[in-house]
């Protein structure tokens, strides 16, 4: 809404995004055939971690043109290496000021839906780390808008562009394992605190760091640095506070159920419930155990995924059956009738079939997939292209959507039915403050 003294300079970028959505598509080129050499125009937002290393993905062969972070220490590595890009802290003032071809968004999870939203309006194609949202409305809204608009999405879930990671669907979807009516995941998230209450202490804002922006859309709390078995909120143990993060299944389940998902052709759940070492309003648990019913789909029956954290494993026969070691931190398993299909490995791209005497010799599948030059360069070349990435939203939203609902489960305490038609939860009404959330006023979504 306007500011009472009259619209402001905000106010209009969001109401231009809306309304001039098709022209700026046009101008930005969206829409426009490309050269497959033509150097691409590139902003990041988020600087550090992933974001930089996002960055140093794009600049091969392309140009960054704009960077953009609240935090001048994290934002440092990034602006040495670009030093002719704009900077900025304010997305927002990105947006009024650039014209980008493409947008890398690397922030925490509760600010990625809005600059990602406003640069599709724009006409943007647009890379998000994952998770790819912070609610299951979010993840509707941006991949209704990236049909709307035409561009060219991905999110980054690295695995998915892997070679191994497609010849291991591949093997599942030739039926090497039969079918597949069980799935286990796992991981030694999290590694940041959870299970917590707000720290009580509170600290100066650094100089450095602008406090507000990195809130974004959350509710306003003072900042807290690292003291009293607190490490800070920034830049990484925010994940496990439910204002800003995911908790563990946010964090790993885009990497470790990814396999399964695409594998299985898997889409919204039936139902999911959970149980945990105890939740609070504030921080996700220390362990949890969350259960995803898939209905069955053409000739697949319905499939039980697992999810696991904190330390929590399937049963142990069952890891025995395909010699799994305790030192893996995190990998999955699909049971199927005539076999099993393991991974150790986060990603997927390291796998066996067990029992080893029968798969002994086994030869893959002929590649049904195409293979990927890597999880960047897969959404740049799809720009040049006009082609889908495979880790486009088409996909990305809907596993991100599944895998939310898991802490929609954990913050109810009930079993969710899902309606995935009408996005609500028949049983349980109080789902519904958890499927969306409040945004503060100056940080509200553009739609």
């Amino acid at each position: 809404m306007p500011s009472p003294s009259g619209p402001t300079r905000r106010d209009l970028l969001l109401g231009a995004a809306v309304a001039g959505a098709a022209l700026a598509a046009c101008n930005s080129g969206a829409g426009r055939a490309r050269s497959p050499n033509e150097r691409l125009r590139i902003a990041v937002i988020g600087c550090g971690g992933k974001g930089l290393s996002d960055m140093q993905a794009c600049a091969k062969g392309h140009d960054i043109i704009a960077l953009c972070d609240v935090d001048e220490v994290s934002a440092r590595n990034a602006r040495e290496a670009q030093p002719k890009a704009a900077f900025y802290h304010d997305y927002r003032d990105l947006f009024d000021q650039e014209k980008p071809d493409a947008v890398v968004v690397a922030t925490p999870d509760h600010s990625h839906a809005i600059p990602a939203l406003i640069a599709m309006q724009l006409g943007y194609h647009v890379f998000v780390q994952k998770p790819l949202t912070h609610t299951v409305e979010e993840a509707r809204l941006l991949l209704a808008t990236a049909r709307r608009q035409g561009v060219v999405t991905s999110m980054g879930n690295q695995g998915t562009c892997l070679d191994g990671f497609r010849q291991a669907a591949e093997v599942v979807r030739s039926g090497a394992i039969g079918k597949v009516e069980q799935v286990h995941v796992w991981t030694n998230r999290p590694i940041w605190p959870q299970g917590t209450d707000r720290p009580k202490h509170i600290d100066p804002i650094p100089a450095t760091l602008r406090w507000d922006l990195w809130l974004g859309p959350a509710r306003w709390r003072p900042y807290a640095a690292g003291r009293n078995g607190f490490d800070g909120y920034a830049p990484f143990h925010w994940r496990g506070f439910w204002d800003f993060g995911t908790g563990a299944i946010g964090d790993m389940a885009c990497h470790t159920a990814n396999l399964p998902f695409f594998a299985l052709e898997l889409s919204a759940p039936e139902w999911v419930e959970a149980e945990s070492s105890g939740s609070n309003a504030e921080t996700a648990p220390k362990q949890s155990t969350i259960r995803f019913q898939f209905p069955a789909r053409a000739d697949r029956g319905p499939v039980l995924l697992t999810w696991y954290d904190g330390g929590r494993l399937p049963p142990t026969e069952l890891l025995a059956s395909v010699d799994h070691r305790p030192e893996q931190a995190g990998g999955f398993l699909l049971v199927g009738s005539q076999g099993k299909l393991y991974s150790p490995t986060d990603y997927g791209e390291r796998y066996e079939l067990f029992p080893r005497a029968k798969f002994a010799g086994y030869q893959p599948p002929k590649p049904s997939l195409p293979r990927s030059p890597g999880v960047h360069e897969e959404w740049l070349q799809c720009i040049l292209d006009r082609k889908r990435p495979l880790a486009s939203f088409e996909y990305a939203a809907p596993l991100t959507e599944a895998m939310l609902l898991g802490n929609v489960a954990l913050r109810t305490g009930q079993r969710i039915d899902w309606d995935a038609a009408a996005m609500r939860a028949r049983n349980c009404p109080a789902a519904e403050q958890y499927l969306r959330r409040q945004y503060r006023r100056e940080f509200r979504l553009p739609v």
